[in-house]
Order: structure tokens, then C-alpha cells, then sequence
């Protein structure tokens, strides 16, 4: 920095009055103005990080393209995949797979007789521990790029008697020392190694001063986090020690805490931005089918859901509240509750499923369960006749039709409602975001109150994470008539056919049952061939023909799988449910909406093939009704998926048991908004620092809810480099 011309009077003022003047660095001593003047002074310059890397032309600026890697930043934030202890020559073994930091110390290239080879090249490496003898096959230019005296990190295998044969190379600048350290170990691609990329690292490393740091440093105390520049540092050259610990949970902290703020902006903003019909007259239609219509009390959980969801609708604030329910819970009482409050008002409320038959099970559901109360209902998908959808467009437009159930074709552009107060969206994870978004762009400035739904139980963990910017009602509790369900792991021919001789017995006695097969057509899996044992992949057609030949001869079979067309599916629930059909031999399209309470058996083959809230919605196809149930689950039995379902019914603990053993990433439920994958957090290890990123979220934006103060600008700045300003946008999560 330049020197300013300084006064006598300022250097007085500030360099020899001992009551003024700030102090030097752990010491008493004051500073004058021409010493502070003259510190060096670094400010970060961001612009410097977005520029490109200088890679070779050809494979190495291919493989670090595939890595997503062009600029200094975007190295700086390629994470080393873990540290390995690097070993010095002394320590090589006969054999060993191990990574050296040498110096060359003479270098030649040797012809080679076999026809197609280029020459190898031979170098004398050493450290401070010993010298041996490198080998490089085919690269005979390395002569020239390694001169005496480079410093190298290479990767390979020691062959004993002094010598390395050399897999992995590249310049080490300052990486060596000639000491064992840690070397790090990055993803890498074809055409570039993990040794080159840690090479470009260090070359790369005085681009971390220009790293900005987003978090005040208050936030920083408090949290007692390093800045992001140390953390970054520690993640490439901190090795295995506390120093890689710690600023792992920095950035994993920071990545937390931009969700959550993502989150708390969206809900915050469309509170501002967004007033839905207010919900207030007392209720009269809701209350009569409360406590005259339905044919069974409500659970504990159920009225504390409906009281809950009845306060969100009397406020201006569109509702965003996620419903989590237990299989069986009764998700879609509280659902048609809310529905006739919009009703009861003059309003109109709709329903969407992600499939047709799921549609039409709600259809149905709300059919029955509306019982004598003169409420208008219709169904829409894409399968309705196009007489009967123009009649139902048409009473939609007028107000004539109070509720609809439907599937994506409730947001085709022609769908018009009078006054939509009340949106419910079932299985919410299977829909897109603007999918979700276009039922409230039905009236912009008057969005509808929204409820979420879905059967899978989602730890608060996975909540927080995925569906941060919504409030949340959960149903555990169970219908006081729901049976237990005796669930088993059946494995062996012998086992195979008891399951079926139960499931015989059973359907002796007046039940039905479902057979759940993986495929739907065989080879389908790249593989999958006609079953003959247990452990082949079983299709649902083929299984289907199978059977009605086999251990289910005599009976009446249906079949059901996501490819046939809508009337096919129609006609083949329709002969389930109305008994007709004493089997119903499936893929997982019934694993939720489906409800025949007649139902007493549920044999999955291949279980070991689906995950564990897909396995325990299928579960609770059966068990609706008066009688005992069983869920047959056809796998190996060393499987953990299928013991945690033999010994759990609780479907919020298999949810806890399902994100320990698959990772969140790779969970049903994971939205499609950008927001799903963390880069350096990991759930469910950092449920605690995701709480505290929580926290911390609400009390930045209590404080600053812009993100415009002094203190949190950088934040702001970052959210929207990281996020996008669309995140930002008060649109449904």
C-alpha cells in the first residue's frame, strides 16, 4: 500500500501520546500512524478464483471437465476424498501400493525392443530417508519435464530391491519434505489421477487468500468455527488430524446454515408477498361430519393435526404445512377436514396424487368417507372422458363443483377454479417443484392454504433438511382397531412354499392377499430371466401366468404394474376390491392409497430389492381390517433392511434405521429442488449441527432479514452464488 503523506501533529496524536492510538498486537505499545500506514495489507479478491485453471490440452482438460473443474475455485472446493499417510523410501515394501514426495536426482530414457512400446524412462528419486529407483513405461518426454533437482509425488508399487514402478505422477512442488506426511486423495476421472489434481491443489493454494469469509465473526465465536479459508486449507493439507475435524465441521456447518436460511427466507417472504382466504366462520359442515359422518373416532394425534391445520387457515399467511402419518394413520381425514372448511366458506378445495390409481383411490376414499353430506366431488386424470372433463372444467370455472381429486391434469393450463381456498398434495416428494407451484398460481396474490402429504415418515433430521421451509403435523398414533401384523423373512424353497400354503389357507377362508414382484416385465433388470428359485428376479407378467398354473391354480388372479393402460388398472383394483379377484399380483403401484380391508396377506418376493419405507407402506396394504394379517417378505436373511422390518412396526423408527444404513441422499422423499445433496454434511452424523445451523438461522434472520446489514451482506451474497436468486423466491418447497 501506498504511503499517505502524514502530519506531525497526526504522528503525535496517534504515534507518541500514550492515551491514544491503537495498540500493536498482544503488547501495550502504541502505533503510529506511518507504522500502521506501512503493514502489509491483503484484501481478498474474489475475481481471482473464477479464473481458469491452466491444464494441457487433451485428456488431463477433459478428466477435470468431467470433475466440473475450469476455475482456481472450483479446485479449492474439490474435496479430498480422505488423506493417506505417505510413506518415505525407507519405509517401502516389497509389493506396497504407496505414495512418495521425492526430488529427482537423474533421469534418462532407455529404449524398449518390444514392437508398439515407446521407451521407458528410468529416474534415481530420493528423500531424506534413502534413494531408489523409479520407473515410467511409455512416457519418454518425462525425460524433459523432470529435469535434476524436481520435486515429484509419485503413486505405485514398490517392487523391492530399491525399485518403483510408477503409476501416478506429477510435480510436487512444495508438497515434499522428505517426512512421512498425510497426502490427500481426491475423486478423480479418466485422463486425470488423483495425484495431478493434488498437484494443481498446491500450485493452486495461494488462491485461498482470496477466499471470502460469509459468517461474522460473532457467528464464528460462538460456534467456535474456523474461518472458511483455514477450514478449506485444513481439508486439503490438515491430514487425518483435529485440524481436517474441524474444518470439515466448518463448511459442513456453513452448508447447513444456507439451507436453513433458504428455508426461513422463502417462508418469511411469502408471508409478505402472498394473503389466501382467511378460514374464520365457525365451522358448521366440517363440525356435523366430524362428529355425525364418520364411522369411527379419531385418534389424539388426528384432532391435535385438524386443531393445528384449523388455526393455519384462519390466517392471511398461505398455509405450507407437511402432514407425516404412520401407514394407517388417517392422513386423509385431516386432509378432507381442511377440504371442508374451504367448502363450508363458499370455496373450493382439490386434491392431487402423483398416479391415477392412487387418484382414484382417494376418489374413492373421499366418496365413502363424505358419507350423506351433499358436497360435490369429481375426479380428474388424465384418463377422463373428454365429455365428462369439459363438464368438470366447466363446474370448476363456476363454482358449481366444491371438490376435485385429480392427478397432474389438475394443472393443465385450461383448468380454471372460481375460488381455490384449499390445495392438498399427496406424496409431495414425487411431484416437481413447479408442479407443486402451479396449483397456487391459480390465483398469484390469493394462493390457497397448501398441505403436504405423505405416507413415508421422515426422521426430524430429514425434515429439517428437505422440508425446512414447511411447518409439520405428525400422525404415530393408530386406530385403535388396527391388528398387529405378523411380519416374516421366508427363505428356501421350503420356506417359499409355506408362504404360499398360508396364503392358500387364508384365501380358503374368505381373504385375499397381494404377490409384489420387482419387475414388471422379464429382463427388464438387464438380466433378470424366468424365475425357477428363490433368488432369481421375479416380474409381476410373468409371475402372474406362473402362478395361476401353479400354487395359485383355481384361483382368481389380477394383475397390476405402473405400464398398463389407466382402464386396464381401473378394472383390475376395481375386481380386487370388490372381491372378484382373490389375488392381485402387483409392482409397487399399491404400495400406498390402496385399501381393501378384506386384504390379509402381503408376500413381496425379492424383497431384499426395495428399500425400507417401501417394504413397510406395502406392509400396510394389509391389516385394515378385523382380521390377522401377515407380510411375507421372500429374501435372504443376514439382510438388515428386512430383520429391521421383523422387528419394528414403528414406521418413524425404520425411517431412522433407513437414513443410518442408505445415507440421505438416497432416501424417498428427497425433493427434486436443488436443495438435495450436501457436500460436505452428512445425515444423520450432523443432526446436532444441523439443530444448531437451525438456530442460528432463525437468529440472523430475527435480527437482519434482508441479509442487507453490515454484518451479514457477505452471507447474503453467498446464498444467492450458491442457491441461485430464485431460491430465494417464495414459491412452495
Amino acid at each position: 500500500m501506498p504511503h499517505a503523506t502524514v502530519t506531525a501533529a497526526q504522528d503525535r496524536a496517534c504515534g507518541n501520546d500514550p492515551t491514544d492510538g491503537p495498540l500493536a498486537f498482544a503488547g501495550a505499545r502504541r502505533l503510529g500512524w506511518r507504522e500502521m500506514l506501512a503493514a502489509p495489507v491483503r484484501w481478498p479478491r474474489p475475481s481471482r478464483l473464477r479464473e481458469p485453471l491452466k491444464l494441457p490440452a487433451g485428456k488431463t482438460a477433459d478428466g477435470m471437465a468431467t470433475l466440473g473443474l475450469s476455475t482456481v475455485g472450483e479446485l479449492l472446493e474439490h474435496m479430498p476424498r480422505d488423506h493417506r499417510e505417505a510413506r518415505t523410501v525407507a519405509e517401502l515394501r516389497a509389493g506396497e501400493q504407496a505414495t512418495v514426495a521425492v526430488q529427482v536426482r537423474s533421469i534418462v530414457s532407455r529404449p524398449v525392443r518390444r514392437r508398439g512400446m515407446r521407451g521407458l524412462v528410468e529416474a534415481i528419486v530420493f528423500d531424506e530417508t534413502g534413494s531408489m529407483r523409479a520407473t515410467f513405461f511409455n512416457q519418454p518426454w518425462l525425460v524433459g519435464r523432470y529435469p535434476p533437482g524436481a520435486r515429484l509425488v509419485l503413486h505405485g508399487k514398490a517392487d523391492g530391491g530399491g525399485r518403483f514402478r510408477v503409476s501416478h505422477h506429477a510435480v510436487g512442488s512444495d508438497i515434499g519434505s522428505g517426512q512421512a506426511q498425510s497426502v490427500a486423495h481426491y475423486p478423480a476421472a479418466e485422463g486425470v489421477s488423483s495425484t495431478q489434481i493434488l498437484t494443481l491443489v498446491h500450485e493452486c493454494r495461494g488462491g485461498l487468500g482470496d477466499v471470502v469469509e460469509p459468517l461474522a465473526a460473532s457467528i464464528r465465536v460462538a460456534e467456535r468455527l474456523p474461518e472458511r479459508r483455514a477450514a478449506l486449507a485444513a481439508m486439503h493439507f490438515g491430514g487425518t488430524g483435529s485440524a481436517q475435524l474441524e474444518g470439515r465441521e466448518r463448511l459442513a456447518f456453513e452448508e447447513l446454515l444456507l439451507t436453513q436460511l433458504v428455508f426461513l427466507t422463502r417462508r418469511g417472504r411469502r408471508a409478505e408477498h402472498a394473503h389466501a382466504r382467511t378460514l374464520k366462520d365457525p365451522p358448521s359442515l366440517s363440525e356435523r361430519w366430524l362428529e355425525q359422518g364418520l364411522p369411527f373416532k379419531l385418534t389424539g394425534d388426528q384432532r391435535k393435526a385438524i386443531a393445528t391445520i384449523g388455526r393455519d387457515l384462519e390466517q392471511a399467511r398461505p398455509m405450507q404445512r407437511l402432514l407425516m402419518g404412520e401407514v394407517g394413520s388417517g392422513k386423509t381425514v385431516v386432509a378432507l377436514h381442511a377440504m371442508l372448511r374451504a367448502v363450508e366458506h363458499g370455496a373450493q378445495a382439490a386434491l392431487m396424487a402423483p398416479t391415477e390409481t392412487l387418484a382414484e383411490q382417494h376418489f374413492a376414499t373421499v366418496q365413502r368417507l363424505l358419507g350423506s353430506e351433499s358436497v360435490t366431488v369429481a375426479l380428474l386424470s388424465g384418463s377422463t372422458a373428454a365429455s365428462r372433463r369439459a363438464d368438470t372444467l366447466g363446474k370448476l370455472s363456476s363454482g358449481e363443483l366444491s371438490l376435485v381429486v385429480g392427478t397432474h391434469a389438475l394443472i393443465e393450463p385450461d383448468v380454471r377454479f372460481r375460488e381455490l381456498a384449499v390445495a392438498v398434495v399427496d406424496e409431495q416428494h414425487r411431484f416437481g417443484v413447479r408442479q407443486r407451484a402451479a396449483l397456487e398460481n391459480q390465483e398469484p396474490a390469493h394462493p390457497p392454504h397448501t398441505l403436504h402429504m405423505t405416507a413415508t415418515p421422515i426422521p426430524r433430521t430429514l425434515a429439517l433438511a428437505r422440508h425446512g421451509d414447511l411447518d409439520r403435523s405428525v400422525l404415530r398414533e393408530l386406530p385403535r382397531e388396527r391388528k398387529a401384523i405378523d411380519t416374516r423373512i421366508v427363505t428356501g424353497e421350503s420356506g417359499r412354499a409355506d408362504a404360499y400354503r398360508l396364503l392358500r389357507e387364508q384365501l380358503d377362508a374368505g381373504r385375499q392377499g397381494y404377490v409384489v414382484c420387482p419387475l414388471v416385465e422379464e429382463g427388464e433388470d438387464g438380466g433378470a430371466v424366468p424365475a425357477q428359485s428363490v433368488g432369481e428376479l421375479r416380474a409381476a407378467t410373468a409371475e402372474f401366468e406362473r402362478l395361476r398354473r401353479g400354487e395359485l391354480a383355481g384361483r382368481s388372479l389380477a394383475l397390476l404394474h405402473g405400464q398398463m393402460r389407466p382402464r386396464e388398472k381401473q378394472q383390475a383394483m376395481q375386481a380386487f376390491a370388490s372381491g372378484r379377484a382373490h389375488v392381485l399380483v402387483a409392482t409397487t403401484v399399491i404400495e400406498v392409497g390402496v385399501d381393501v380391508p378384506n386384504a390379509t396377506v402381503m408376500l413381496v418376493e425379492n424383497a431384499e430389492r426395495f428399500g425400507i419405507s417401501q417394504l413397510h407402506q406395502l406392509r400396510g396394504r394389509v391389516g385394515r381390517g378385523e382380521h390377522r394379517s401377515a407380510c411375507l417378505l421372500v429374501g435372504p436373511a443376514g439382510s438388515a433392511r428386512l430383520r429391521a422390518l421383523v422387528e419394528h412396526s414403528d414406521g418413524f423408527r425404520l425411517a431412522e434405521i433407513d437414513l443410518r444404513l442408505r445415507k440421505e441422499g438416497e432416501l424417498v422423499g428427497t425433493r427434486q429442488s436443488g436443495l438435495g445433496q450436501f457436500k460436505f454434511a452428512s445425515l444423520p452424523e450432523d443432526a446436532e449441527l444441523l439443530e444448531r445451523a437451525r438456530a442460528c438461522a432463525q437468529d440472523i434472520l430475527a435480527e437482519d432479514p434482508r441479509l442487507h446489514g453490515s454484518l451479514h451482506v457477505l452471507l447474503g451474497r453467498t446464498l444467492e452464488g450458491v442457491f441461485g436468486a430464485e431460491a430465494l423466491q417464495p414459491i412452495p418447497a
